[in-house]
């Protein structure tokens, strides 16, 4: 079986789906692995290199797509709904397709992918179970993304973040209010706290107060009479309009004491709360710094501007698109582990075999057999359950 790896046409895209050295784990499973001419440049890896480990160097996009019987992606066509249509011309039925590809919302493209025959798999979907925690590609990504966000607010702040005593006196270091304690979270107060800032960080979760104190930050408690705040796989549960109503009046006393906030908060497959409103950042100190990592989702702050840094309020407001590509060689590192760790899960005697009895699959498999077959996505397309979505088991490829 032939595993197909392009250059990502996202813009602005910089990651590869695998790196070299996850080709030999491939080759002992008797997979060949052909990659097009320059797909790694922008992550720092030559052909050459992906040639010492045993992939072939392919000169045309068109050429790997022709022989892949798997393609092996950062964004599949829902997370690039543009230069990702160019593709489906050249997809074949029974090809296998993984990557990011949000199907929660990108439903019409998630439809096409059915209507070409592919079977296609989300990396977004995966479980949060232990058996998937190595394939877990959202977690790697924000690993990358919560390190970022301190880069980010460290290089626009006109402070620096730890304390100085010097001959011209103390120098105080700056504090840092880390608004969600998921991965991204816990990444960004982990940094911000090794580059020698005061760090607190606040969730509706009360159960993670322990992580958040892990990495040495104050976890800052709210008193807020609540449900269950946690959905299922351990993200944060979406709330009412009350809840956040009333979570924001105590946020504001909390960020207008912080020289950066770095707000994270996010809910798969929705639209992000609105947690930071214009009078909250007027009240932030002036010079101080906000990261929404949550802009692509319509932000945690309803001042944010996708893909723009802005200055309101004497505050600047930074809402990064594609964050973990701008550290593309780690970010490629951590994902092709990921991918490939969940391409050998569905590999039996050398092809990919669909089982929707495996917990890991049923959650990931988005199209198969000309049919969206995702539970979750079948609801949002209003598509009734039928044979496609209960027991299945065929070869892909």
């Amino acid at each position: 079986m032939i595993v197909g790896i392009c250059k990502e046409t996202f813009p602005g895209e910089r990651r590869v789906a695998i790196i070299p050295d996850v080709i030999p784990s491939l080759a002992q499973a008797n997979l060949q692995v052909i990659v097009e001419s320059g797909a790694g440049v922008e992550a720092g890896i030559a052909d050459s290199e992906y040639e010492i480990k045993g992939a072939e160097i392919v000169h045309g996009r068109r050429d790997v797509f022709r022989r892949a019987d798997v393609m092996l992606q950062v964004r599949s066509l829902g997370s690039n709904p543009d230069a990702g249509r160019e593709e489906l011309e050249l997809l074949r039925q029974g090809q296998v397709i993984i990557g990011f590809s949000e199907p929660l919302t990108s439903l019409e493209e998630t439809k096409l992918l059915a209507d070409a025959g592919v079977t296609s798999y989300s990396m977004e979907l995966m479980p949060r179970i232990t058996r998937a925690q190595r394939m877990d590609a959202l977690s790697s990504m924000a690993t990358v993304s919560g390190y970022k966000s301190v880069i980010l607010a460290a290089e626009h702040l006109p402070k620096m973040f730890p304390m100085f005593m010097t001959a011209a006196g103390t120098v105080r270091a700056a504090k840092v209010f880390v608004i969600g304690a998921g991965v991204a979270g816990l990444q960004a107060a982990a940094t911000a706290k090794r580059l020698g800032a005061v760090v607190s960080a606040y969730d509706i979760r009360p159960v993670v107060k322990e992580q958040v104190e892990s990495v040495g930050a104050r976890f800052v408690e709210m008193s807020l009479q609540t449900e269950d705040t946690e959905a299922k796989g351990g993200y944060a549960r979406a709330m009412d309009e009350e809840f956040y109503r009333r979570q924001q009046e105590l946020m504001t006393e909390t960020v207008s004491t912080h020289d950066v906030v770095i707000a994270t908060a996010a809910v798969p497959g929705r639209k992000a709360p609105i947690l930071i409103t214009e009078d909250m950042v007027k009240a932030m100190p002036a010079g101080s710094v906000l990261v929404d990592l949550a802009a692509e989702r319509g932000g945690n702050c309803e001042c944010t501007q996708q893909g723009q840094t802005i200055v309101l309020h004497d505050v600047t407001i930074i809402g990064p698109e594609n964050l973990a590509s701008s550290v593309p060689y780690h970010a490629s590192q951590m994902y092709a582990k990921n991918i490939t760790t969940f391409l050998l899960h569905l590999i039996e005697d050398g092809n990919v075999r669909v089982s929707l009895e495996d917990e890991v699959q049923r959650a990931t498999l988005v199209t198969h057999g000309g049919e969206v077959v995702q539970p979750q996505v079948r609801d949002l397309l209003g598509f009734s359950t039928n044979a496609a979505t209960q027991k299945d088991e065929t070869n892909a490829s």
